[in-house]
């Protein structure tokens, strides 16, 4: 009976590790530390991006101390900051291609905007002599650049796990376990956003 017993115990042991190593195999334990790294990756994209969101208030309100200052582009500045805070940018949003292409889409439609309002802005010297108006503008160039080095780095964590979830025999481990390729940002459409419109006035700004 004890030998029996201790046999059993044997057995089982010898069948997880056994399970253990099939797995690690398989790529069980890429996809868990992946995964982690994916969450982690875009949390970081959501804090810069919310960062970013965070200044705007305030450029706005220094903004419309300026009163000859364009409405239609402080309007779409508003606008787009809304629609981009009205998406619920929770951690399942990177499992959802089309709620991920629609936060994408808001945000790019935000860079778009503040992009114009800060080439409207070199057009006002009042502005471009405001302290708190320009120490904003700085903070704003930092938090992009902020926003490019965690957007390139969920890019990165993303192709690795993407190409884990397609690979053999991985792709099996990814297709038992439910285990599918996530949405990725997509740097064409970036590259477009990014460049800023050009701006030209028939007359000066009057006061």
């Amino acid at each position: 009976m004890i030998r029996a017993l201790a046999s059993s115990r044997l057995c089982a042991a010898g069948l997880a590790l056994l399970a253990a190593f099939s797995l690690s195999g398989c790529g069980y334990n890429n996809f868990q530390s992946l995964d982690e790294q994916v969450k982690a990756s875009w949390a970081e994209v959501l804090n810069q991006y919310q960062r970013r969101s965070d200044l705007i208030p305030n450029i706005v309100a220094t903004v419309k101390g300026e009163a000859s200052f364009e409405q239609d582009t402080l309007t779409k500045v508003i606008e787009a900051r809304s629609r981009a805070t009205s998406i619920q940018a929770t951690p399942e949003l990177v499992n959802d291609p089309a709620a991920f292409e629609r936060f994408q889409a808001a945000q790019g439609q935000l860079t778009s905007a503040l992009s114009r309002l800060m080439v409207v802005s070199e057009q006002y010297p009042s502005l471009k002599a405001n302290q708190a108006f320009q120490d904003l503008r700085v903070t704003l160039e930092g938090t992009e650049n902020r926003i490019t080095v965690a957007r390139n780095k969920y890019i990165a964590t993303i192709e690795s796990y993407n190409v884990l979830a397609r690979s053999f025999p991985s792709n099996l481990t990814a297709m038992v376990l439910g285990y599918k390729t996530k949405p990725s940002f997509t740097v064409q459409n970036e590259a477009q956003i990014s460049v800023p419109p050009s701006v030209s006035f028939d007359k000066p700004a009057t006061k």
